[in-house]
């Protein structure tokens, strides 16, 4: 039986749509034709777009701004040829709100809504779930905005209008050393920065999303923050070996703060010995159904199925090593 709704709470849209060059109106059929022979890592491998969210029932998702400081390229792992960073925090803050203009534009044709406050939520959902299964949706998709990666906030005062403007969630850092803490890949606790960053996101009533927190900062920040936490789109070490994903003390740890965790369909984040570049989801017998294991492991430590959804990344960084 299909679902008559799916919430994602893990997907890059803006960000694909500006920096890939994506119409996420168009067909998925229609974008991956125009990017025929590009040589950007990803092209012609997206899978999400607005006609499949709907015809998936993908009716609400966690979307994100995105925009990195990158003040020493030689230091930061590369992921993806199409990852681009910037050399002030005010460039990156530009470029976020570069994007909260397409979700902006989304909203004014009808195809996206933002929901800021559970009343907008509650009346979301009732839309969605009284539409008929056998009708396909033509509902606008809700969006709950986050940001991935804090370096674009300059001031606070910047924290102060992203909530303004709806923002709701947010991950301090992303991979490597950032302003406020140290992300995937590398070490060490929050900066002082990023204490008082989680001073403002309290007083804000901000989630903290602790994805990509390194596993020093990840200890540092839950000692800190006092308010609602989640971590939108992370697996299980335990199943594939990598400081990306969360070990069990971690995992058991956000279980006991109430928090959901979103697993990822990213190869290298299900299972053990992916080697990014050179592996295929062939060489592991890998399908989609892999993730049931994370979403098990998750659900055994918590003696329940309470902590555990989906936060696929399906417009990430690149989407030739995801599985679907």
């Amino acid at each position: 039986m299909t679902p008559k709704l799916i919430f994602d709470v893990h997907l890059d849209l803006a960000w694909n749509a500006l920096d890939c060059n994506r119409d996420l109106r168009w067909t998925l059929e229609r974008i991956r034709r125009r990017e025929i022979g590009m040589t950007v890592k990803g092209s012609a491998r997206n899978t999400v777009c607005f006609p499949e969210m709907r015809r998936g029932r993908i009716g609400l998702c966690v979307a994100t701004q995105f925009a990195r400081y990158l003040p020493y390229f030689g230091r930061e792992p590369q992921t993806s040829q199409r990852i681009a960073g910037y050399f002030s925090p005010e460039q990156a803050w530009a470029a976020t709100q570069a994007q909260l203009a397409w979700y902006r534009e989304m909203e004014g044709c009808g195809e996206m809504v933002q929901i800021r406050s559970r009343a907008a939520l509650d009346s979301h959902l009732t839309r969605w779930l009284n539409l008929p299964n056998e009708k396909p949706a033509n509902l606008p998709i809700g969006y709950i905005l986050s940001l991935e990666g804090a370096d674009s906030i300059v001031t606070f005062e910047h924290l102060e209008k992203a909530h303004a403007g709806g923002l709701r969630a947010l991950g301090p850092v992303h991979y490597g050393p950032g302003i406020y803490g140290h992300g995937t890949d590398d070490q060490g606790p929050l900066t002082r920065r990023g204490r008082e960053l989680l001073k403002a996101m309290e007083l804000l009533d901000l989630i903290l999303d602790v994805t990509h927190l390194c596993d020093e900062s990840f200890w540092d920040a839950l000692r800190r923050f006092r308010g609602p936490v989640w971590a939108s789109h992370s697996n299980c070490r335990s199943v594939a070996g990598w400081n990306r994903q969360f070990a069990d003390d971690q995992i058991s740890e956000l279980i006991r703060r109430g928090a959901v965790i979103g697993m990822a369909f990213d190869a290298v984040m299900m299972v053990h010995g992916w080697a990014h570049g050179r592996s295929q989801p062939q060489d592991f017998g890998l399908r989609i159904e892999k993730i049931c294991e994370h979403i098990d492991h998750i659900c055994q430590l918590a003696g329940n199925t309470r902590h555990v959804g989906i936060g696929t990344d399906l417009e990430g960084v690149d989407d030739s090593e995801f599985v679907y």
